[in-house]
């Protein structure tokens, strides 16, 4: 595996773990929506990745919260675009969460240097759009599609079936011309998982790394926390900051968070446990 993952828009060296940092510029994302679909709130968002130094801006405008319905092209592209103009225009590494190849192109055009797509890179002209601009992709598992995918969701064996779709999709995707150096994947933590799936796979995330890709954990305050610790989305820290170390711990490149300031310290705090010699 490579110790960086590359992207036309410039490099991000995986010698430590990367902290990814939530922008969410919707009404209705399950824990803070309408919190930063404002010009303020945007700004404000933004300076406190910027004071944190957070390596990625992950940019989403439209809600994948179990049951949620889609929004259109244009309304995803009004609300998405000025976030990743800010972002870009204050230096930040952007990626943009998005199913959409109209809105990965108009996000790439603007400066984005990542496509966050959750449903795993199933489109062609998704892999298409990414692999014209060269940008960094994060390819994650998805069972369905967001308003069915916890209807009753089945494995085999969660931590294999996942590991063996992620690498046949990244596969897919080196095929039609993205560098496997540009690839990084995410096991989907709550998107068509049981509570009990979700902690196999946190137990598994080494070997769904062994495939040979930088992995993307994100389990920011959703329900595999919420069910254990038995509190709502903005009570769920200690729970969120304790699974996110047992990611690091397992193996993951890259944190996805809504808490910026104390994802920050505890990535810190394991970069100095690994320059120790432990385990991170």
């Amino acid at each position: 595996m490579s110790n960086v993952l590359t992207s036309s828009r410039g490099d991000l060296s995986l010698e430590y773990p990367l902290l990814m940092g939530i922008l969410n510029v919707t009404p209705d994302s399950f824990s803070d929506g309408g919190s930063f679909n404002s010009a303020d709130g945007l700004v404000s968002r933004v300076d406190e990745f910027l004071f944190h130094k957070v390596d990625i801006a992950d940019i989403g405008g439209e809600s994948t919260r179990p049951g949620s319905d889609g929004v259109s092209i244009e309304e995803e592209l009004t609300r998405v675009l000025p976030a990743v103009v800010h972002c870009v225009g204050n230096g930040i590494y952007v990626s943009v969460d998005t199913m959409k190849p109209q809105v990965a192109y108009e996000s790439l055009m603007a400066g984005a240097a990542m496509i966050n797509d959750v449903s795993g890179f199933r489109d062609p002209d998704m892999i298409a759009v990414c692999a014209e601009f060269g940008c960094s992709v994060c390819i994650m598992h998805m069972l369905g599609e967001p308003r069915t995918m916890q209807e009753n969701p089945e494995y085999t064996d969660v931590v294999e079936d996942v590991r063996r779709y992620l690498t046949e999709a990244a596969e897919r995707c080196v095929k039609a011309g993205i560098k496997e150096s540009s690839i990084c994947v995410d096991p989907g933590f709550g998107f068509g998982k049981t509570l009990e799936d979700n902690y196999k796979m946190l137990a598994g995330l080494e070997w769904i790394k062994s495939a040979g890709f930088p992995v993307l954990a994100g389990i920011s305050r959703k329900s595999m926390i919420g069910n254990v610790v038995n509190k709502p989305p903005l009570k769920r820290l200690a729970g969120t900051i304790t699974a996110h170390t047992a990611a690091v711990m397992n193996g993951a490149d890259i944190i996805r968070a809504h808490d910026i300031e104390e994802t920050a310290d505890m990535l810190k705090v394991l970069r100095m446990l690994k320059k120790a010699g432990g385990k991170c």
